[in-house]
């Protein structure tokens, strides 16, 4: 767990102890999902990463934290599933950028839609104040996980 044993008092709030069981689930599930389909954290990552938008291998390797022979075994095993491709990049020829495929999109979605449809089910139930109470909080227990690094 990430929160470290304070004593009695730092665990005396039910809204504390909410939240380590979140930060402890949230960290668990890339590897929960990647199992499910057959696919290594890391490769659920970089299918994450490419959803947002296509990434030389370089940057890849970096948002990864892994090497760039290591980035490319993960591309080269998503490619064989068809998950993704390598293309030239559209601004410099000589570059190649890695773009996610139609399936590798629809496996990212098929695997984290009812946490999502979940999600904002519940986010739909709040009032606009009760949601501001709510972003307050997590972004302020965000600031204090930032204060670490």
């Amino acid at each position: 767990s990430v929160m470290p044993p304070l004593g009695e008092a730092w665990m005396s709030s039910s809204s504390l102890q909410a939240l380590e069981e979140l930060v402890d689930v949230a960290s668990a599930v890339p590897a929960v999902v990647a199992r499910r389909a057959g696919l290594s954290t890391s490769e659920l990552h970089a299918l994450r990463h490419l959803m947002a938008s296509p990434m030389g291998p370089a940057d890849l390797a970096r948002a990864l934290g892994v090497t760039t022979a290591a980035s490319s075994g993960i591309v080269d095993r998503l490619e064989a599933r068809g998950h993704v491709e390598r293309q030239p990049h559209p601004n410099d020829g000589r570059r190649t950028e890695v773009v996610i495929s139609s399936s590798g999109q629809a496996e990212v979605l098929a695997l984290l839609a009812p946490m999502f449809a979940g999600l904002a089910a519940l986010d739909a139930k709040l009032s606009d104040e009760e949601r501001d109470v709510v972003t307050n909080y997590l972004r302020g227990a965000i600031a204090a996980m930032h204060s670490l690094g």
